[in-house]
């Protein structure tokens, strides 16, 4: 029995270092890299356990070790640690309001446990971070459902003295359930699109077309301390949600169209149907966190006097 180890050194912003540590005997092990990726070919299977060692700039002299749940392919693991959900998670906890921001806590190691593709891109990763209280000594809760920003729009339609408001009926698994809510989606690349694809997802869940300069950012009122977004789960998932407004008239009939509609991707599996409702009886007619916080800040906004003129 023998045990052969590898290591790359990646010169990038932080210095990174991956292992393989073989349980078993391999014959051989090579790996290729070029400026920017790597391959593992090996010449026969083995149980492998893969670790990738990271130097943070707000704990320096304190490298973390990010490891690979056993199960987790080459691929998978590179995949996760080259996401941008894990490289955006890492940001969040060196800002100025991070976690690891005075010292008093640090980061030792990360779990990647889960890896789930979204066609090229990662759509959803499941890791646990050990994140140490240096006072106590002990481990804060680190288990992480990471699964990136996203958007979702109040539409608020103005007809013959009556405002409704545009739901969406969603097959939602995890929770066992239909759900009314608002159209909704995840950021689909790194470019910070908040609006446009706010704008694409009411087309697609409910064939209403809007344009991005009549949408209005709720969630951009918030005082800039909490990063105006919002958080709908932060115990165990980072999604931040970005709320808009859009206020329009339309005629009652085109009310009726819209009531029932099918809709969604349905090559995706999206077995969406539209609801419109009264917008005073909305509070009431949903258990959507979304739609609930939306209200709230449109009302809050109204109030306060914060909202422009309607442009419709």
């Amino acid at each position: 029995m023998t045990l052969l180890q590898s290591r790359a050194t990646v010169s990038s912003s932080m210095s990174i270092t991956f292992s393989r540590q073989l349980k078993k005997f391999a014959p051989t092990l090579l790996i290729h890299r070029t400026p920017r990726n790597f391959s593992v070919k090996m010449a026969t299977e083995s149980p492998t356990h893969l670790i990738h060692t990271l130097s943070l700039p707000s704990q320096l002299g304190q490298p973390v070790s990010v490891v690979a749940a056993p199960g987790l392919s080459d691929t998978q693991f590179k995949n996760a640690i080259e996401s941008s959900l894990f490289k955006q998670w890492l940001k969040n906890i060196q800002t100025e309001t991070g976690l690891l921001a005075n010292g008093s806590m640090s980061l030792t190691q990360v779990l990647i446990q889960g890896v789930d593709m979204f066609g090229k891109r990662v759509g959803f990763l499941k890791f646990k971070a050990d994140i140490i209280d240096k006072e106590t000594g002990q481990k804060v809760p680190g288990i992480v459902f990471a699964r990136g920003p996203a958007v979702a729009v109040l539409i608020i339609l103005e007809s013959e003295g009556e405002n409704y408001a545009v739901l969406t009926e969603q097959v939602r698994v995890p929770v066992g359930r239909l759900i009314l809510e608002l159209p909704a989606g995840m950021l689909d690349d790194d470019n910070g699109d908040f609006a446009g694809t706010a704008v694409r997802e009411v087309e697609e869940e409910t064939g209403i077309h809007l344009n991005a300069q009549d949408m209005i950012d709720l969630t951009a009122l918030l005082d800039p301390s909490t990063g105006c977004r919002v958080f709908p789960s932060p115990g165990g998932c980072d999604e931040e949600i970005s709320l808009f407004l859009y206020r329009g008239n339309v005629s009652i009939e085109k009310i009726r169209q819209l009531q029932g509609k099918e809709t969604g991707l349905r090559d995706h599996g999206e077995l969406i149907k539209v609801h419109v409702v009264p917008y005073e009886k909305l509070w009431r007619s949903t258990a959507d966190a979304k739609t609930l916080t939306a209200i709230a800040l449109y009302e809050m906004a109204k109030r306060d006097g914060l909202l422009p003129s309607s442009r419709t």
